[in-house]
């Protein structure tokens, strides 16, 4: 008896698992069955703000379902953050995150959400390049210069941040566990409050973003000594990259990337990947970007994955050096 049920049972419990199997790709099928938001944790006009409205725009023409996109500013992005990690799992309520997503554990010592455990990466959206800018009198004229004369004169320069916990704030201070040099490190409420003391002088130097200094670089407001991606950019193909400059091995950048909350179907996750990888390839859209000293990744949710574990390891090492502590 108890044999002959356990017979009956286990094509049961087949069909079953069958049909759960089945319903995840079909789930991703008829995804987006209602509309959609996309939450960017900062106000409007930065480049994840940029980057969330072109991805909403063409994703409502692609799927007939409107996007919604919701500023929700504050704390470097962990309240709209925050909000996404507790909504429901169903690939309708997205992030749009900067990379401050990957240094706010180092910075805030109970974030209320687990940084990596609470949501799905999606896919990586683009990447912001930073450039090392100095005034124009400044006495280096190039990177090397720019070592030597900090080497000579311990104490002396100061750089200036968008505010503690972002990424030109780290990639400053990468600059000076990797060079030795001792510099004072001077926060800002955003970049664009530090410039007026940068130009004048009173600040060293500063790493900021593409879109944030390449007017004044061209208009010979500041002077570029190096970027600080792996490539040269294209909006500013003279200027070497750190490692041409005499820095090897320095990287660095801001950048963009979409998360869901912890539990979404992974075949509804890898639709949205998939869509906004297409999105970020067409030409209208890939120079909208560009325009504005943003480069369009896209990818997989893996990749996406990996690079965030990637994000938060290098500044990790880089914030004990410098003992940061969260708070």
């Amino acid at each position: 008896m108890i044999q002959r049920r356990k017979l009956v049972i286990a094509p049961v419990l087949c069909a079953a698992i069958a049909t759960l199997a089945a319903l995840g790709p079909a789930r991703a099928q008829t995804f987006p069955t209602k509309p959609m938001t996309i939450v960017v944790p900062a106000s409007p006009g930065g480049a994840i703000d940029l980057a969330a409205r072109l991805i909403g725009q063409k994703m409502s023409d692609s799927w007939g379902q409107p996007v919604v996109i919701d500023n929700r500013a504050g704390a470097t992005g962990i309240i709209g953050t925050d909000f996404v990690a507790k909504s429901p799992p169903d690939g309708h309520t997205l992030a749009l995150v900067a990379s401050s997503h990957a240094i706010n554990p180092l910075m805030v010592k109970k974030l209320p959400f687990d940084t990596q455990k609470s949501f799905e990466p999606v896919v990586q959206t683009h990447v912001v390049p930073l450039v090392l800018v100095v005034s124009p009198s400044f006495p280096a004229k190039d990177l090397k210069e720019l070592m030597a004369y900090g080497k000579a004169n311990p104490g002396k320069l100061s750089f200036a941040s968008s505010g503690s916990g972002g990424a030109p704030h780290f990639s400053g201070e990468l600059f000076k566990s990797m060079t030795g040099i001792d510099m004072v490190h001077v926060p800002y409420k955003g970049s664009t409050l530090a410039h007026p003391d940068l130009m004048s002088g009173r600040i060293s130097l500063m790493f900021d973003t593409l879109a944030a200094v390449s007017t004044q670089v061209k208009a010979g407001k500041l002077r570029a000594l190096a970027v600080t991606t792996s490539k040269r950019v294209a909006m500013l193909p003279d200027v070497p990259t750190m490692a041409e400059a005499g820095l090897p091995g320095y990287e660095t950048s801001t950048w963009g990337g979409l998360l869901a909350p912890a539990g979404t179907p992974k075949p509804v996750v890898a639709r949205l990947a998939a869509e906004t990888t297409r999105i970020l390839a067409l030409p209208d859209a890939k120079q909208r970007l560009m325009d504005a000293g943003v480069e369009p990744v896209g990818g997989t949710p893996e990749q996406f994955s990996a690079f965030i574990t990637q994000e938060m390891g290098k500044w990790a090492k880089v914030a004990k050096e410098a003992g940061i502590q969260p708070e």
